[in-house]
């Protein structure tokens, strides 16, 4: 029979330290019978953590079973438990069994409760690390706010069926169908993301392909296309005169806008996310080329134009700032509101938008140049997946497009080419 350990006291206990080998001097964890139950061990590390082990024999196997740390468990605590624990050895139940048992009950039981609204929460503040924009995680919250809690919120996500996802985009389908979508993908991409977790465990009932495309009709064939107000091609010209005519940072940095077909945040920046437009560190006036940081870039890559003479003439006439001093600041000489250049439009008396100008400049390469379509895309910083349109992307085809470039403001400032009564398209051959 082993010998049963003096029962040690709270201030004893306290003392223990972690032990140390007498030959080599290394440190190791020190296991200290405390007494009261056999088996009732203080374990203490070199580190000073102290936690109470009971170590017992079930079903012919040695045990550690942990019993928790030293001083949140009291001594007494320790041994009430330990008492616990080997009088369910001898009535047959395996203590580590049982607890893995009510854990899994317990986790069970939490999975079968979390709802919809639970785990939009820990979605999205999951994917908001990935979201390259502020904003687009207020766009989720709010999208989902508005047309998805109101229906499945409250629903356990294991029992969210298509009767549920029809209730949400039934009576916004046919009305909003472009918000409807992106519900519906969002909707996709949270019930998804539990499956993977365990909380639910039947098919995705917000996916389209196979399912849902079954049941509403396709978004591209009711969805009415939103597109930015834009100006023609042929009111080109005379808008550019007119915009010659102005005076002030809103009309120069529309100009530059328009002789480089960028985007309205490219050049002025967004207010909303303090994000700073166009900075003279940017611009190489030597080479002629405006390099546009990949964190400005919808693509989020790095993007090169290639600038005009009248491009470089209107920044040198401002005279060069320091590098990081925005080119086309504010009023007060920060970043300007987003409805700079729109505020100038109206005071012009055009129903346009500043983002429309991209549409004129793709209009104007369609109808009036030979360019390769790849040129133009590149010169608006396009996303294509083709294989032929990556493989322009990656030559940039920064020669052409300087050319593409030097037409469009050769015909923003004087309009068409004319010979002979024929009209010739500025990329070369016969309009």
């Amino acid at each position: 029979m082993p010998k049963k350990a003096r029962e040690l006291s709270a201030t004893e206990v306290r003392r223990l330290t972690h032990a140390v080998s007498k030959t080599t001097g290394k440190e190791y964890n020190g296991l200290h019978p405390v007494g009261g139950v056999s088996g009732l061990l203080l374990q203490v590390t070199p580190s000073g953590a102290k936690s109470w082990i009971y170590r017992t024999t079930v079903a012919g196997k040695r045990r550690n079973i942990g019993v928790g740390g030293f001083p949140d468990v009291t001594l007494t605590q320790a041994r009430e438990k330990a008492r616990e624990l080997r009088d369910k050895i001898a009535d047959g139940i395996d203590p580590v069994a049982d607890r893995q048992a009510t854990k899994r009950a317990l986790m069970a039981a939490r999975l079968s409760t979390v709802t919809f609204a639970d785990a939009m929460a820990d979605y999205i503040k999951m994917k908001s690390k990935e979201f390259r924009n502020p904003r687009q995680e207020q766009q989720w919250t709010n999208s989902l706010t508005t047309y998805a809690l109101p229906h499945i919120g409250k629903v356990p996500v294991r029992e969210i069926e298509l009767t549920h996802i029809k209730a949400v985009l039934d009576p916004i389908w046919q009305e909003k169908t472009e918000t409807a979508n992106r519900v519906r993908a969002r909707m996709e991409n949270i019930l998804g993301w539990c499956a993977i977790h365990g909380y639910r465990s039947n098919d995705n009932p917000a996916k389209w392909q196979g399912y849902l495309d079954e049941i509403y009709p396709s978004p591209e064939k009711i969805k009415k296309k939103g597109h930015y107000a834009a100006l023609s091609v042929d009111e080109m010209p005379k808008f550019m005169k007119a915009l010659k005519k102005r005076t002030g940072t809103a009309a120069q940095a529309l100009e530059f806008l328009i002789l480089t077909a960028a985007r309205t945040n490219e050049v002025i920046g967004d207010k909303r996310i303090r994000k700073a437009g166009v900075t003279w560190q940017e611009i190489d006036l030597k080479r002629k080329v405006w390099t546009v940081p990949a964190d400005r870039m919808k693509s989020g890559k790095e993007h090169r134009v290639p600038l005009t003479n009248a491009a470089v003439d209107l920044l040198k006439g401002m005279g060069e700032g320091a590098p990081d001093q925005l080119i086309f600041p504010g009023p007060k000489g920060d970043l300007p509101s987003n409805n700079f250049l729109s505020a100038l439009l109206k005071r012009m008396d055009q129903p346009i938008t500043a983002h429309g100008f991209r549409s004129t400049f793709k209009d104007w390469a369609r109808e009036y140049t030979a360019y390769a379509d790849e040129v133009s895309e590149l010169a608006l910083a396009h996303i294509n997946s083709d294989a032929t349109r990556a493989a322009y992307a990656r030559s940039e085809l920064i020669d052409k497009r300087r050319q593409l470039m030097g037409d469009w403001e050769q015909y923003c400032n004087h309009g068409k080419a004319q010979k002979a009564g024929n009209v010739l398209s500025i990329g070369g051959g016969v309009a």
